[in-house]
């Protein structure tokens, strides 16, 4: 009989390891015993990783269960706080980073502007942001790693966002930079992808096998869930929804395409919109209180505000908004027959007007088969998505845990 190579057996034990944690995770309390009866591990396989994982202080033991007739047993649980991860998010505008612990809760955050940066001065300038985050951690040996989300293509297996127009991101190495300056671990992945994992880990569609998610705000992205694992599709350039055209020969993308979503439905756009509806056209907005007379002071949260107190100028954009991007959603139900459609971004939070618009909306283009069965909800993870969404990828890359 051949033997098992070392490097497979190492592959077995921390695979059994990743799968342990995660059942300590999700249903500890919990004893040796009964982990090794939900997941079919011997149970000296079992004592043996939990040995490990309280070695290394990501398990504890914490009182005794019912006994079976013999000892009771001793519980185990999962234990967040002594470990940390770094979660760095990028936008177009912004680089937010956070030290969290191990449920994705933010123990510090700093958030820098992107200076309208390009290219390599883009990276350079997040290179910086991390290294200047690390220099005020005092326990960095206690960090598992660093997270980070980007909008774009991404190679999330090597690390590498492949393309991002915006920021003129194009074949760079992120991950292999990062790691060099800072000497940790580091896992790169698409922002709408790590939402997806994110509603799985932390939010409340963990039970959803096929399932679209929808983030809005300086550009549009989606990520997909099929069949409980996120598609990523090929070269991993699945999700760039905010390139599906919804204008025959409308306005020109930095794609270099025209009539693409994002330029109709994006934050920009809607802020474009409601200063010349202000400074052009002279309507007569609740925005112009709201803001004190200062056009700096509009943000997501205004247009939400004034969505909420029904302002004329607003819905009229609303509704411009909802017309382009429900056809969007529609072609997406249609093609990918999801289970829920799950929208994300500042103008979505608290905007349940702007939710029940869209559902009706698709339910009257799609076929009357699915019209009964459109389910449009908004994200379940507050405020801190993105944050949680730099958890999650830390989570399915070096824990491996598994999606509910």
């Amino acid at each position: 009989m051949q033997r098992q190579r070392t490097g497979d057996l190492k592959l077995i034990q921390e695979l059994n390891r990743s799968i342990i944690l995660d059942v300590i995770r999700k249903k500890g309390p919990i004893s040796r015993s009964e982990i090794a009866k939900i997941i079919d591990l011997s149970p000296t396989t079992v004592t043996s990783a939990v040995y490990e994982l309280i070695q290394e202080g990501l398990v504890y033991e914490d009182g005794v269960g019912v006994s079976n007739g013999g000892r009771k047993p001793v519980l185990l649980r999962f234990n967040p706080n002594n470990h940390t991860i770094i979660g760095l998010s990028i936008s177009n505008s912004m680089v937010k980073i956070a030290d969290m612990n191990l449920e994705g809760e933010a123990l510090r955050k700093e958030i820098y502007p992107t200076y309208q940066y390009q290219g390599q001065e883009m990276v350079d300038h997040i290179l910086e942001v991390v290294e200047q985050f690390l220099f005020k951690k005092a326990d960095i040996d206690n960090c598992q790693g660093i997270s980070v989300i980007t909008p774009g293509i991404v190679d999330a297996q090597n690390g590498v966002i492949t393309y991002n127009s915006k920021l003129k991101l194009y074949d760079v190495p992120l991950k292999s930079l990062i790691e060099e300056r800072t000497h940790l671990p580091t896992y790169v992945d698409n922002d709408a992808n790590a939402l997806v994992l994110a509603e799985s880990y932390f939010g409340s569609f963990s039970t959803y096998k096929d399932l679209l998610f929808i983030t809005i705000g300086d550009g549009v992205g989606a990520g997909m869930m099929v069949n409980g694992s996120v598609f990523r599709g090929f070269m991993g350039s699945s999700g760039e929804f905010g390139h599906t055209t919804v204008v025959q020969d409308g306005v020109r993308c930095e794609c270099g395409q025209t009539g693409c979503l994002e330029n109709y439905v994006n934050w920009p756009a809607i802020y474009s919109k409601i200063v010349t509806g202000i400074m052009t056209k002279g309507r007569d907005t609740v925005i112009t209180e709201m803001i004190d007379h200062n056009l700096n002071n509009i943000h997501p949260k205004v247009f939400v505000d004034a969505v909420n107190q029904d302002d004329e100028l607003v819905m009229e954009i609303m509704e411009e908004v909802i017309r382009y991007l429900s056809i969007a959603i529609k072609n997406a139900v249609h093609l990918f027959n999801p289970e829920v459609v799950i929208l994300s971004g500042d103008i979505i939070q608290n905007n349940v007007v702007l939710l029940e618009k869209m559902k009706t909306s698709v339910a009257n283009q799609v076929i009357p088969i699915l019209q009964d069965k459109i389910n449009i909800q908004s994200t379940s993870l507050g405020p801190e998505f993105e944050l949680l969404g730099t958890a999650a990828v830390i989570f399915h890359g070096k824990f491996k845990f598994q999606l509910s």
